[in-house]
């Protein structure tokens, strides 16, 4: 089972630049929670936070299952910026980012099952044995969806990682997305397809420097959001399901996505 993340009144400032100011959002295991905004809104930037990695203001609270002794978190950047010469196959990675034994002396055994489920489960099977710069943009994003499942995470989190997925690759996501929800896992996922978030997600979050509205996807979706119109503030519905603000800034500081 995963965690349940709350976050209260987390802010966040660089220099003298205002990038996120008092975001609250609840995730639960088995749900899926979109976080979605305008761009430069901050949606990056709370997840870095929630992942330790800026420093910040508030509380975020991690409430882990008790008999959860690994509590791994399992994360899907955006894309791989890498050098396509390397010599790297689709093995290669896998074991790189599973084991401290240098990838050239090979897979050790412990790992060579689940990295052969992994790369199944995003039906890349068949192509470990290819350079991983000879991947198209969407077999790579597959990859990175593949090296999240190793060890298998309690919590996952996604970057919006499907910028470069055409529809096959769409549907592998959707379906582990679910897979993962399922058997109650936690989910973060950063999206600004609004379709997808109102087919697939459980609860959503906008935020546009601060939390604009936050609660079950079916409540607090509206038609200006669908047409990515995050301020329309006589649009919003107010959610009862969450303790987030439904404070909305007519002068929103431009922030970090």
């Amino acid at each position: 089972m995963g965690p349940k993340i709350q976050v209260t009144n987390l802010s966040l400032s660089l220099g003298n630049v205002e990038i996120l100011k008092n975001i609250n959002l609840t995730a639960e295991p088995g749900q899926v929670q979109c976080i979605v905004g305008p761009n430069g809104g901050g949606k990056t930037s709370t997840l870095r936070c929630i992942l330790g990695q800026m420093p910040h203001s508030g509380d975020i609270r991690f409430e882990w299952a008790p008999d959860d002794q690994t509590r791994t978190i399992g994360y899907v950047p955006q894309f791989l910026d890498f050098d396509k010469t390397l010599p790297v196959t689709v093995k290669n990675f896998m074991s790189m980012v599973c084991q401290q034994t240098p990838a050239f002396f090979g897979l050790r055994k412990a790992y060579k099952e689940s990295i052969e489920k992994a790369l199944n489960r995003v039906q890349l099977v068949d192509k470990e044995k290819t350079m991983i710069g000879n991947l198209s943009g969407g077999e790579r994003q597959r990859l990175l969806f593949a090296q999240a499942l190793v060890p298998e995470p309690s919590l996952v989190v996604l970057d919006e990682p499907m910028t470069s997925l055409d529809e096959a690759g769409m549907e592998i996501f959707e379906g582990l997305i679910q897979e993962l929800s399922a058997n109650d896992k936690t989910l973060l996922w950063v999206n600004h397809d609004m379709t997808q978030v109102k087919r697939a997600s459980d609860k959503m979050t906008v935020i546009d420097t601060t939390t604009v509205v936050s609660g079950l996807t079916s409540e607090v979706l509206t038609e200006p959001m669908m047409r990515g119109n995050f301020r329309a503030k006589s649009e919003l519905t107010d959610s009862s399901t969450d303790s987030s603000t439904d404070l909305i800034e007519e002068t929103a500081v431009e922030g970090a996505s």
